[in-house]
């Protein structure tokens, strides 16, 4: 572990902590679309990790950002990673991404998993998607204790920020937006018919979001896949369609959600023999709507990108609490952070007492072959006492602001010869 410009940066010998990836702020749905990160893809890059002997990795791609947090010797071993299993080039991802590495990459994940990274701030459905990702890290053997310890470090941070925040009034999710933006455009909404196409993550949510709010009980949902259909339309006791009906369906609909999850477009102005005004959002990353639906006038065509930037009148509060969420996350980041510190240290001073044990042991083995009435017991108790205050004060040295830790360390390994599977 090194101190630089005053920020503490730790090493091990997995390499070095990075967060990359890229996110709604530069890079538009399309490039998002890009390096959208299937469940297939997912798997294959998990795979690829253990083959390439990356000790820690997990995955978070959303319809707003794909990211990747792992262990590496370098950050381009997880951008080449990220390149080759999915349709985005390390040219276009440079152009649009981030990389952090140690403490700025724990940061980030702390304001991405709590919300305020978000497009729509307090969006807590982010938290659930990290968490499934550490959970299929660790269930491959891809997450160690630092990453594991960090993972339930930012649901804390969540959790908390939920309860003791306001954070979370109002829109908080691009499904409640797409909600809202409904509710406001269309009137005597729930009595009008609304087709969901696809059921994506953001097409459930909307769909109980719907029928929550709305107490529509004309929605119909349509799956290429009939079955996960049926199990989906059961939850909400929702009408479900033959997928070779969606002409004629979307034809007596008034709104159209769609979110297949594919990577073309599902729904083009070919589909549309309309009578009368049609309402589409398009939920999904990449696009699944053409572009040329707009052609036909009595379609409006919405993207998430436009749902994201929508405001209500909680706006200000939301934004009111941020100070209290940070206050939570730093409260929470500094106990991980301080983890990690001791966590680095540890091989170093453990080496140290090994070592020193070892003296002892040959100086106590010399005493008793010179000395007839050594007491061997007493050399043990004090030479232990004195061992635990020496390891203590160099551990105490080592977590002091004023040194370069990093630099101690090593001096400390050079001193006494330590072999502590702990170097750069």
């Amino acid at each position: 572990m090194k101190k630089t410009n005053g920020k503490r940066h730790f090493y091990s010998s997995e390499g070095t902590f990075y967060a990359i990836g890229l996110n709604y702020k530069k890079a538009d749905a399309e490039i998002r679309g890009h390096f959208s990160i299937s469940e297939t893809a997912q798997q294959s890059i998990l795979a690829a990790a253990k083959a390439k002997r990356i000790s820690s990795l997990s995955l978070l791609s959303t319809c707003n950002r794909t990211e990747l947090y792992g262990f590496a010797d370098d950050a381009s071993q997880l951008i080449h990673l990220l390149c080759e299993h999915t349709q985005g080039t390390i040219e276009e991802f440079e152009q649009v991404a981030y990389v952090y590495k140690n403490e700025a990459a724990v940061a980030h994940i702390f304001k991405v998993g709590t919300g305020l990274n978000s497009q729509i701030l307090g969006d807590f459905e982010i938290i659930s998607q990290l968490r499934i990702g550490f959970k299929r890290s660790k269930k491959l053997g891809l997450l160690n204790s630092y990453m594991e310890r960090l993972g339930n470090a930012v649901i804390q941070a969540s959790k908390r920020i939920k309860n003791e925040t306001e954070i979370s009034t109002g829109a908080t999710s691009v499904s409640f937006a797409a909600v809202q933006y409904i509710m406001a455009r269309v009137p005597y909404v729930s009595e009008k018919n609304i087709l969901l196409f696809g059921i994506g993550k953001i097409g459930r949510n909307t769909c109980e979001n719907l029928i929550k709010h709305t107490k529509n009980e004309h929605i119909t949902l349509i799956n290429r896949t009939k079955v996960k259909a049926e199990k989906i339309a059961g939850k909400f006791n929702l009408v479900v369609k033959e997928y070779a009906n969606i002409q004629s369906e979307i034809a007596q609909s008034d709104v159209l959600i769609v979110a297949t999850g594919a990577q073309n477009p599902t729904i083009s102005k070919e589909l549309l023999y309309l009578k009368k005004p049609l309402l589409i959002l398009d939920l999904s990353i990449p696009k699944n709507v053409s572009p040329n639906v707009s052609e036909n006038p009595m379609v409006t065509l919405v993207h998430l990108d436009e749902l994201s930037k929508m405001t209500d009148a909680t706006l200000a509060h939301r934004q009111s609490q941020i100070p209290k969420a940070h206050a939570i996350i730093s409260e929470i980041e500094a106990e991980f952070n301080t983890w990690a510190q001791n966590r680095s240290f540890a091989p170093t001073l453990k080496a140290l007492k090994n070592k020193l044990s070892a003296i002892k042991e040959g100086e106590i083995d010399n005493q008793r072959k010179k000395i007839s009435d050594f007491n061997e017991e007493q050399a043990e108790i004090l030479s232990n006492r004195i061992i635990q205050k020496i390891t203590t004060h160099f551990a105490n040295h080592l977590k002091s602001e004023q040194i370069n830790p990093h630099e101690s360390a090593e001096l400390l390994r050079n001193v006494f010869q330590l072999n502590d599977g702990n170097h750069e």
